[in-house]
Parts: C-alpha cells; sequence; structure tokens
C-alpha cells in the first residue's frame, strides 16, 4: 500500500551511471521549459521535484539560480552529483516533510515529466505548496493529451502503441489541459497559464502549466 504522506517514484527504475544527457526530443522540451522558468520574474530560489538524472536542475543552475533537486532513485541522484555539483541534491520520496529538510520558501518550484507516473498526483501537487513562499510559483511539465490527439491515434490505428502496458513502469495518468487545469486549481493555485512544446498545435507533445500559490 502506498502511504498518503509521500509521493513515490517507480522503485525499479534505475538512471545510467554515466548519461546525463536527454536525447534531441528532451534537449528541445528542457530548452522550453527553460524559456517557461526564464520568464517568471523575481526568481532566485528553485526546487525541482522529480529531478531524475538532474539535468534541467543543472542547467538552470548554470543560468544562476539557486537550486534544489530532489528525487527518490538513487542512481539518478549519484549521477546528478556528479554531473552538476552546483545543485542541493536530495535523495528521498517527495512528500510535505520536505519543508522540514529544505525549508518553505521557495520563490519556485518545478516538475518535469513526473506527475504523469504518479497514483496520487494531487500528493505532488501538496508537497510543491509546501515549499513555496507566499505566492510563489509552480511550473508542471507533462505530456499532453486532448480529444484531437486522442482521436487523431484512433485513427491511425495507434492507440496500443501510445497506451502500451506491455512493459514495466511509465505513464499511468494522461492528463488533458481541462484534467491538468482542475487539478491544480483544486490545490489552490491560480493565474494558470499554458505552453506546449513538439507536433502540430492540437497534436502536442507535451504541455507546461504555470501557476501561482494562493493564500
Amino acid at each position: 500500500m502506498i502511504s498518503k504522506s509521500t509521493v513515490p517514484l517507480p522503485a525499479e527504475f534505475s538512471w545510467s551511471t554515466t548519461d546525463a544527457t536527454n536525447g534531441t526530443s528532451g534537449e528541445g522540451l528542457a530548452r522550453k521549459f527553460l524559456s517557461v522558468v526564464n520568464g517568471v520574474p523575481g526568481v532566485r530560489t528553485i526546487c525541482d521535484l522529480g529531478c531524475g538524472n538532474g539535468y534541467i536542475a543543472g542547467r538552470l543552475a548554470a543560468l544562476g539560480y539557486d537550486v534544489t533537486g530532489v528525487d527518490a532513485s538513487r542512481s539518478g541522484i549519484e549521477l546528478a552529483k556528479r554531473t552538476y555539483p552546483a545543485v542541493r541534491w536530495l535523495s528521498t520520496t517527495i512528500d510535505c516533510q520536505l519543508c522540514s529538510e529544505i525549508g518553505n520558501s521557495f520563490d519556485l518550484v518545478i516538475s518535469s515529466d513526473v506527475i504523469e507516473h504518479l497514483y496520487m498526483p494531487s500528493q505532488l501537487l501538496d508537497t510543491a505548496r509546501s515549499l513555496l513562499k507566499p505566492n510563489g510559483h509552480l511550473i508542471i511539465g507533462t505530456p499532453y493529451h486532448g480529444y484531437t490527439k486522442n482521436l487523431v491515434l484512433a485513427l491511425a490505428g495507434k492507440m496500443d502503441r501510445h497506451f502500451s502496458v506491455l512493459h514495466d513502469g511509465g505513464h499511468i495518468k494522461f492528463f488533458s489541459v481541462k484534467t491538468l487545469t482542475e487539478l491544480v486549481k483544486s490545490r489552490r493555485f491560480t493565474d494558470l497559464t499554458f505552453s506546449f512544446y513538439g507536433r502540430a498545435p492540437l497534436l502536442w507533445k507535451n504541455m507546461i502549466c504555470h501557476s501561482r500559490k494562493s493564500d
């Protein structure tokens, strides 16, 4: 049984011990994510929840941000420590107790391609909220799903491949703009804006939601 106080990432996931890059598509998404972060005024301190191999957190640190990266994967954190020493790294589950370890005054919390792996995605947002200072910002990235995209996949006969269940791990939540909006607003975040990456409009690969912590 999964504790309601934690948001674990898949225990079986292990990062390569040598590769701290994200591939061509991942690099494009990372650039998009960085551009969204750079567009938020007044940000100095950032926490990356589910930082994986540390690629985005490391890139942000290189731009001068004060970054803390958190992930449950020990192999990911060990790789991140070797590759991006300017970041503070923490290997632990993502839960609301994090604020006792790393504080509750971050200007910005980010999380890229994590929420779709979680049984209880609302807990990720609750953790982010506990780490943010008043009126702090949250940026969540996740694969995009919507009616038009799913219709095209169905007509092309690619639904089984796209939503494959024939491998361990993978995505278990599939967000549209509407459902991610409902979830983020339910955890008392406001002023939502969306950015998109990859393919054509309504067939995007990914979406990035920027919101602000309300009182």
